[in-house]
């Protein structure tokens, strides 16, 4: 059966020869190729100026990103039999990288599967799909999963605002299996259980483990901060590491208590306490109340969704470090991170030493972090490298 074509502009291929997924609607030809007709969703095959073939891909006439490659071989677009493959391949990394079944089973372009999200607890998968494209082979994803990995649940977790911007419903929906009410993650020695259809994202943020290993050492006999707690993943760890005293904060009192909830089965209770409260608030007030930490967490919520909220969203980070940088008591550690893809991470590092100057401190960077190997970054997206994470001693002002 033949595909629908979009032809590019002359010269407005090289992207895609580099290795990008992503067609833009202002490269298409649309004299020649029309966008218009087009359903969301619908197979396409990309051709050069020349007419050549380029990729198998899927469209959406409505999204600024009209085309996402999904195959650069003619005689193999993207299908069942393809779906089975690329999770396959996207196993096999974790699977070496991993001694534990509890990691992000697909990363979406970075795992050749533009559009679809895998979280993996153990033998309970929470799936999301951004993209129509991804949407129309919901049926086939589910089939590929279960051959792949014969799952004991699925659950469609698609309640993410971005499918707005493609025309899709918001919906979560049980697709094979019993979900359970609960889902144990492991990590760090450390068990904890979520919602995986209540709690925030896919239920867990698997992209920080990584980082907070690399905290777990720092944290023996510490007083530690954690800001924008969720559940606890860096307080109750940082309790279970040695910290004597942890505080976890979070606008959500559902959060505090899976905090509370995670800090008794880790037996670390009694060094866990939970502030509900907005973050910005709940840090001023306890500068006022003269409180002082030896070791801050900053891992808030992406505050620049779209490139048009960098100025609010880069004041909004500015803002949050100053705070932070106030409670961390003398010769302390900050760790503070952006999960914003279009905050760079030059920039980060600079709103945080703005924030440290204007409180007279002086900042020390000993190690940065990104997301970890079951966020592989796609070298020709930069948008997959999207998370950071500093972690900076804190002095006097020099």
């Amino acid at each position: 059966m033949s595909l629908p074509v979009l032809r590019f502009k002359p010269h407005q291929d090289r992207r895609l020869r580099a290795g990008h997924l992503w067609v833009y609607s202002n490269e298409i030809d649309t004299a020649a190729t029309p966008l218009k007709g087009l359903a969301p969703g619908q197979p396409v095959v990309i051709e050069n100026a020349r007419g050549r073939f380029i990729a198998h891909a899927y469209a959406n006439p409505h999204s600024l990103i009209c085309a996402r490659i999904t195959s650069r071989d003619r005689e193999h677009p993207l299908d069942r039999s393809l779906l089975v493959h690329r999770l396959k391949i996207a196993l096999a990394l974790r699977e070496r990288r991993y001694a534990r079944p509890f990691y992000l089973l697909v990363f979406g372009e970075s795992d050749a599967l533009p559009g679809l999200v895998v979280d993996r607890y153990g033998d309970h998968l929470v799936a999301q799909i951004g993209t129509a494209g991804m949407e129309r082979l919901r049926e086939d994803i589910v089939a590929a999963l279960d051959k792949v990995l014969s799952p004991a649940s699925i659950l469609w977790r698609n309640d993410s605002a971005v499918r707005e911007l493609e025309g899709l419903e918001r919906y979560v929906e049980v697709a094979h299996g019993r979900v359970p009410d609960r889902v144990v993650v492991e990590e760090g020695g450390c068990r904890f259980e979520v919602s995986p259809s209540e709690g925030q994202k896919t239920g867990w943020f698997f992209d920080q483990a990584a980082n907070r290993d690399r905290l777990m050492p720092q944290v023996e006999g510490a007083r530690v901060l954690d800001v924008c707690s969720y559940v606890g993943a860096w307080g109750v760890r940082a309790a279970h590491a040695g910290a004597r005293e942890v505080v976890c904060v979070d606008a959500s009192a559902r959060a505090l208590e899976g905090v509370r909830e995670n800090a008794q089965a880790n037996g670390v209770a009694d060094r866990v306490d939970g502030l509900q409260g907005d973050a910005f608030d709940t840090l001023r007030m306890l500068k006022a109340e003269g409180e002082r930490f030896d070791v801050v967490v900053l891992d808030p919520p992406a505050f620049i969704k779209r490139r048009k909220d960098m100025k609010e969203g880069t004041l909004a980070y500015r803002r949050l470090n100053e705070a932070a940088i106030s409670l961390v008591s003398r010769d302390g550690l900050l760790v503070t991170a952006s999960c914003s893809s279009h905050m760079p991470r030059d920039e980060l590092l600079r709103v945080v030493q703005q924030a440290a100057r204007h409180g007279d401190r002086y900042l020390q960077l000993l190690e940065s972090g990104q997301q970890g190997p079951d966020h592989p970054v796609h070298p020709a997206i930069p948008e997959t490298a999207y998370l950071k994470a500093f972690y900076l001693r804190v002095l006097p002002g020099m």
